[in-house]
């Protein structure tokens, strides 16, 4: 651009007249003076921080360089686990809680999702949180073509359970399946129908509840370890095994003649444990009563015999002693007791008047 107006002065700001934008005359002149002294001044004072030049873009560009490194560093949680990716695909590794390092964005990217949180899923049912209800409701809705199963015995269960389970590695759970959820909720509905499958209808309903719970738990495990799912399943809760609906009632029936039977089972067992303890008592007292005669009876005949050795040897060292004192002892045991008349045999009976006790006769023949 031209700024020379005059064509006969080569001073672009002119020479004279009103054309000097500082002014005319020496006025001009001393205010151009000033405006250059400013200029100065300032460039003095500011002269340290020269913005241009090759040498301050390098010093920023390498401060902005570790500014974007340090956004690299991320924390883990102690109920998380990191998953690091390095342009949008995943390493194979998860980072436990605490300071980390990775690639800064848009290189690498970290995820933290929460793997301590119990995650639930209902099989056989929806409960009020899964039909957008809040906490406090009770509405529920059966799923039939979940919940009905064949049991062992050719019956049909309604089957309705919960599989709480959490994440055990965060990167397989959300790397290794399209829809863990989902996953989890087919193999634990495959699992719990081979189950329930193999076990009779009557087991499922009173004392097999439990084992049933363990077994597909550790079932279920297995299988979902087999698709590296990355989950952990904490337990599984049978909610409700029932008859279909249609035949409840004559269900109920058998159940009622079930239970009638088993308490006269535990009715006749009651009297049979009372009676055969008693049983065994009269048993045992009169085995001990036997014993004791049959001690009692050998000891006596023992003790005859005894006896009668002892009188033989004496017999046979004193022959007509022993013969008298037997015969002495044999008349006491006789007539010990009896009413005795003694006679004297020297005068040959003379001087005795025979009598006979009629009404002792009499009496004793009226009794």
């Amino acid at each position: 651009m031209n700024w020379n107006i005059n064509k006969n002065d080569n001073n672009p700001w002119g020479s004279g007249g009103n054309n000097n934008p500082w002014g005319s005359g020496n006025g001009g002149s001393n205010n151009r003076g000033d405006f250059e002294d400013s200029i100065k001044k300032a460039r003095d004072r500011f002269g340290k921080f020269k913005f241009g030049g090759r040498r301050n873009f390098s010093i920023f560009f390498v401060i902005a360089i570790l500014l974007w490194l340090a956004t690299g560093f991320y924390r883990v949680e102690p109920d998380e686990q990191g998953i690091e990716l390095l342009f949008g695909k995943w390493n194979g590794q998860t980072t436990e809680p605490g300071l980390h390092y990775f690639f800064p964005t848009p290189i690498g990217q970290t995820v933290t999702p929460k793997v301590e949180v119990i995650r639930k899923i209902n099989v056989g049912f929806r409960s009020a949180s899964d039909l957008g209800f809040g906490s406090n409701s009770s509405a529920e809705r059966k799923v039939i073509e979940e919940s009905l199963m064949l049991t062992g015995d050719q019956n049909i269960a309604d089957v309705a359970f919960t599989v709480l389970f959490k994440i055990k590695d965060a990167g397989n759970f959300l790397f290794k399946l399209r829809n863990p959820e989902l996953t989890v909720k087919d193999m634990s509905e495959s699992v719990v129908r081979e189950v329930v499958g193999q076990r009779d209808l009557q087991f499922l309903l009173t004392e097999g509840r439990q084992e049933v719970e363990q077994v597909v738990r550790n079932e279920l495990q297995i299988v979902l370890d087999s698709y590296e799912s990355g989950v952990l399943v904490q337990s599984v809760q049978l909610q409700s095994v029932d008859p279909p609906d249609q035949v409840i009632d004559a269900f109920d029936e058998v159940q009622r003649a079930r239970q009638d039977k088993e308490r006269l089972v535990n009715e006749a067992n009651t009297y049979l444990n009372r009676i055969v303890p008693n049983a065994r008592g009269e048993a045992a007292k009169l085995v001990e009563a036997a014993t004791a005669y049959k001690e009692q009876v050998v000891k006596q005949a023992e003790g005859v015999a005894q006896n009668f050795i002892d009188v033989y040897n004496s017999y046979k060292d004193a022959k007509e002693v022993t013969k008298r004192r037997i015969y002495l002892e044999t008349l006491r045991e006789v007539l010990e007791g009896k009413n005795k008349i003694i006679l004297d045999d020297t005068g040959n009976g003379q001087g005795v008047v025979p009598y006979l006790p009629l009404n002792e006769l009499k009496n004793k023949g009226s009794n």
